[in-house]
């Protein structure tokens, strides 16, 4: 099934890996700024960061191994940041992304 298939209650749904992980994220082109990510799904994300966003808005964020992946915001709220992935994880690198942060 294809990410586009799938409706957001139906990725929200699947297992969030916790984590603690300081990376870099860019709001629709413009300067980078640091960021926590605090949960990782093979499709979406969780950031904290005191940026300014607007739902449907595009993030550019910076994960280890695969590199940078393009996020869409669903959802902000006090500093957390909901993301959905436009392309998921594959699925034989992300346990290698949770490795890295874990690093």
């Amino acid at each position: 099934m294809s990410l586009r298939a799938l409706t957001i209650a139906d990725v929200r749904a699947e297992p969030r890996d916790e984590v603690h992980h300081r990376t870099r994220a860019s709001l629709d082109g413009r300067r980078t700024v640091p960021v926590l990510i605090v949960n990782l799904s093979p499709h979406g994300l969780m950031i904290r960061s005191d940026m300014a966003v607007d739902v449907g808005a595009t993030l550019r964020v910076q994960l280890p191994v695969v590199g940078e992946v393009r996020a869409i915001v669903r959802w902000a709220l006090g500093g957390r940041i909901g993301c959905q992935l436009d392309t998921p994880v594959p699925a034989g690198s992300y346990h290698a992304v949770l490795g890295a942060m874990a690093a």
